[in-house]
């Protein structure tokens, strides 16, 4: 008869059930914003690596080709400024132009897009500076945007910089 006693005893309370269920509910809301915050976070710091990955990529691309360039076809005259740059090196026409949101570069190998499926570029200009009968110089401008999170919006990076044919 004891025994039967004991195991009737044993269990939990309704009382006691309900208070681990309520503080079990706000371990895991406490747990679910942390997540979410570290994720809202690495979506950020990942929007600001590709913006900066991307604008250094673009203008040392560009660079590179103006540098060994034999001559700029467009823009044509000291001033003039466009969305697109004609370059001539080593006797082949290389292109750089916006389509859309995203900077291309047509070469005899193909049209490859320079900025990543993530970033979008805006703004873009290029334009002639310098002398009448001085080296060929384009000054380089041009916005790279990446999409952060819906509560922090977009990343953006602005270049500005000119460079002219060694």
């Amino acid at each position: 008869m004891k025994n039967l006693l004991n195991i009737k005893n044993q269990g939990f309370t309704l009382i006691e059930l309900l208070l681990y269920m309520g503080l079990f509910s706000i371990f895991l809301v406490t747990l679910t914003q942390i997540f979410s915050s570290a994720l809202e976070l690495k979506l950020e710091s990942e929007a600001t690596s590709t913006v900066q990955q991307d604008s250094r990529y673009i203008l040392e691309r560009i660079t590179y080709d103006i540098n060994r360039a034999d001559s700029i076809t467009t823009p044509s005259s000291i001033g003039e400024q466009g969305t697109t740059l004609i370059l001539v090196i080593s006797g082949q026409t290389y292109t750089y132009q916006l389509n859309g949101n995203n900077l291309q570069l047509i070469n005899p190998n193909g049209t490859f897009n320079l900025n990543g499926y993530n970033t979008t570029i805006q703004n873009l200009l290029f334009q002639r500076v310098g002398n009448t009968g001085g080296k060929n110089t384009i000054k380089i401008t041009y916005t790279v945007n990446a999409l952060t999170t819906e509560n922090r919006g977009i990343e953006s990076k602005t270049i500005d910089t000119a460079v002219g044919i060694r």
